[in-house]
């Protein structure tokens, strides 16, 4: 056999050995990839994703699009030739398997946590829409969750409404956090509460549950390393009661990162015109009850996914500005937003063709 023949005989069999090593060395990463844009103005597997009743709504053109990220589940193994791959494909991205599931978290954890951030986001955007409207919500202190051997549990409730701790108005989750550190481990700590069933059964009739209960609970030490505050294993979040109905209709998709688009939607839902004018606008970023926008991850490929389905803007958290202006698909302007009424302005520009006005994304942020 010729000596050249040989070698590139030898070199390709060495390539193909390589190659099928590849596929069976598992490595610690997975993959993101764009994910599906969805429209919050439109309809989503045949139903409207915003759908309004007990006030008036108006029709509307354009587009409102909420986007995603695909991520590799919990328990796959990418192999080393998918992740070489991955980096070099430009519409994807690789990264290290803790950064999407700390901790040793399964999928389930992770659905179930998505599930949870996707609901309160909603329940955000519902509120930052209203108050941008001059609508007044309703709104009190709640128990969100009772961690598992705690020494809440079974004491308090998901769903409890907080009204003073030792006596102290609560008006704020913040403020329970902060009424409780005040005690050591060990102290006894009250809790004034509407117990969950009760503030149900008031919602249902229209009515405010006034009956409350006092619950004394020995505060525990944190788990948290060097740590020695006290706690009661729970998390305080915030219910609204809104005076008609908003629901959000979007199986499938979980994570905060939808929240200003949401509340985009329904206020253009419910003011008369057409906030976008027309146009094909996309974004992301999380909202809280105040309306400030916050930064999300993945935000390369939102653009990525947002452009190719034919986004001409794109509604972009400051903080995550300076990212996602490295690689900008072409033909999609960013617009820096950091609030709601930032957004709105940079909507009433894009209606009204003052796009040199827009507040645009640079490297520097």
């Amino acid at each position: 056999m010729p000596r050249r023949t040989a070698t590139m005989l030898a070199s390709t069999l060495i390539l193909i050995a390589l190659l099928c090593a590849g596929v069976f060395i598992k490595v610690p990463y997975s993959e993101m990839s764009p994910g599906p844009t969805v429209n919050t103005l439109g309809d989503h597997d045949g139903e409207p994703v915003l759908q309004i009743s007990g006030h008036k709504t108006y029709p509307t053109t354009g587009h409102l699009n909420m986007t995603t990220v695909r991520v590799t589940s919990a328990d796959y193994n990418m192999n080393l030739v998918e992740a070489v791959y991955g980096w070099l494909a430009h519409d994807n991205k690789v990264v290290p398997h803790d950064t999407l599931y700390p901790d040793g978290k399964t999928e389930q954890q992770s659905t179930q946590e998505n599930a949870e951030e996707f609901s309160q986001s909603q329940e955000s955007a519902k509120v930052a829409a209203l108050k941008e409207l001059g609508v007044p919500v309703k709104s009190w202190v709640i128990v969100s969750t009772v961690v598992k051997d705690s020494p809440a549990e079974g004491r308090l409730h998901a769903g409890d409404v907080i009204k003073s701790v030792d006596g102290t108005a609560v008006k704020a989750p913040d403020d329970v956090a902060k009424l409780v550190t005040k005690h050591k481990p060990g102290e006894k700590v009250v809790f004034t509460v509407v117990p969950a069933k009760e503030q149900a059964t008031a919602e249902k009739a229209g009515k405010t549950a006034t009956a409350t209960t006092d619950v004394t609970i020995t505060t525990a030490k944190s788990s948290d390393s060097g740590a020695s505050r006290a706690i009661v294993g729970i998390s305080a979040g915030t219910d609204h009661t809104f005076p008609f109905s908003i629901d959000i209709k979007l199986a499938d998709v979980g994570g905060p990162s939808a929240g200003l688009m949401f509340a985009l939607g329904i206020v253009d839902k419910l003011t008369p015109g057409n906030l976008t004018g027309g146009k094909f606008v996309a974004g992301t970023g999380t909202i809280d009850d105040n309306g400030t926008v916050g930064p999300i991850g993945g935000i390369e490929l939102k653009t990525i996914g947002a452009r190719e389905k034919g986004a001409q803007y794109f509604l972009t958290p400051k903080d995550n500005c300076a990212a996602a202006a490295k690689d900008t698909p072409q033909g999609l302007t960013l617009v820096k937003v950091n609030t709601i009424d930032d957004a709105m302005n940079a909507l009433k520009d894009i209606s009204s063709g003052k796009t040199a006005d827009l507040p645009k994304c640079t490297a520097k942020g």
